[in-house]
């Protein structure tokens, strides 16, 4: 079976309003010249664009789905939350949160984000597909269940997990978030629970700040079930694999996951305007090879991702293709034009050094090395 790919037009449809990269117009703030607010559409539709001029497009199994509805958002966000969105939605849009403007209709996007997100879930653990990737948007990892945050506007990836468990009864499902930014809202929805591992690995006090420690484990029952890797910023290349050989990978191991889904930020590229970690296209596709890999021997191959963030336009679709050829086993004639500079703008062997010693002490004090 090929790699599914699922995508639907009117999630680019959704706007954040007039914001100067994540700050609305207003005051000494001058309306832009250009792109507006980062999370705009133009970073997926180029990485759909160049799936498909790429070659790699005519490989993969597209897919659409139907929106979720409100009894599965509720399995998850609460009816005052919803209630509030979808008000403000219908009367043209606003903020329902931090950092999280919308325009009118985006309650009814929203939903099908999320729709995708659940019908890819339910296809790669029934088989029907032998796995995905999913161009999701708005985003879903920051959401909180009474709350939206950082551009995310409905929990995609904690929503299709309730609702293949509804549908399949207990799994045990491992979500593993390489956005730069911390998970927070897939870790405020699982945090007391057992059968889910929520991974983030993230740059260190980026956003949300102050969160995303060592020390948040889980709680109750869920204790020992959550794993923040937050990474010092610059950290490249190196630092990424570092995390997914010392604490990644035991983890997933340990927990043997019966699905594992990628939360496929890609705003750790080197170019991201909203953090600084220093990564390449070949970073994603290590990951993404290794997990794919590791799926097969865990997990019958169980895998998908999820697009979450991800900001500079000219380089995001280089790391997101990296990925979905990987997971596609397939490599098209595309050469990263930036991966050359990116190599040579690489830390140096001391800090690599220093930030894996870090790592190596959190896998001791995680019980995983």
């Amino acid at each position: 079976m090929p790699t599914a790919f699922y995508f639907d037009e009117l999630c680019l449809w959704h706007t954040t309003g007039e914001h100067v990269i994540i700050a609305p117009v207003g005051g000494y703030l001058q309306p832009p010249s250009g792109a507006g607010h980062a999370e705009g559409p133009e970073t997926k539709r180029r990485l759909k664009n160049l799936v498909e001029v790429s070659g790699l497009g005519a490989a993969l199994d597209w897919r659409r789905a139907a929106p979720v509805s409100r009894a599965e958002m509720e399995r998850i966000h609460t009816a005052a939350y919803l209630d509030k969105f979808k008000a403000l939605s219908d009367a043209g849009g606003g903020n329902a949160g931090h950092y999280s403007p919308f325009g009118r209709g985006s309650f009814e996007i929203a939903a099908l984000s999320a729709g995708l997100v659940k019908q890819a879930v339910s296809d790669v653990f029934h088989r029907r597909v032998d796995n995905a990737y999913v161009l999701s948007r708005p985003p879903g990892h920051h959401c909180l269940p009474d709350a939206s945050m950082g551009f995310c506007l409905l929990a995609n990836i904690p929503i299709a997990i309730e609702a293949l468990r509804a549908e399949a009864g207990p799994l045990r499902v491992a979500v593993v978030d390489w956005d730069v930014h911390h998970g927070n809202g897939t870790e405020a929805c699982f945090y007391d629970r057992d059968d889910t591992l929520t991974i983030s690995l993230h740059q260190e006090n980026c956003f949300p700040p102050t969160q995303g420690g060592t020390a948040d484990r889980g709680r109750g029952k869920g204790e020992g079930f959550n794993l923040n890797i937050p990474l010092l910023p610059g950290g490249g290349h190196q630092t990424y694999l570092d995390a997914l050989d010392l604490l990644v990978e035991p983890a997933l191991r340990a927990f043997r996951p019966d699905l594992i889904i990628v939360a496929s930020g890609l705003d750790a590229n080197a170019f991201d305007p909203l953090a600084r970690m220093q990564a390449h296209s070949e970073t994603f596709r290590h990951l993404a090879t290794r997990l794919h890999a590791l799926a097969g021997e865990l997990c019958g191959g169980r895998i998908l991702a999820a697009h979450e963030g991800g900001y500079a336009e000219g380089y995001v679709p280089f790391c997101g293709l990296a990925v979905i050829e990987s997971f596609a086993g397939q490599r098209t004639p595309v050469e990263d034009p930036f991966l050359g500079i990116l190599t040579e703008q690489q830390p140096p062997a001391d800090f690599i050094a220093f930030q894996r010693a870090r790592l190596e002490r959190q896998a001791r004090e995680a019980g995983l090395g």
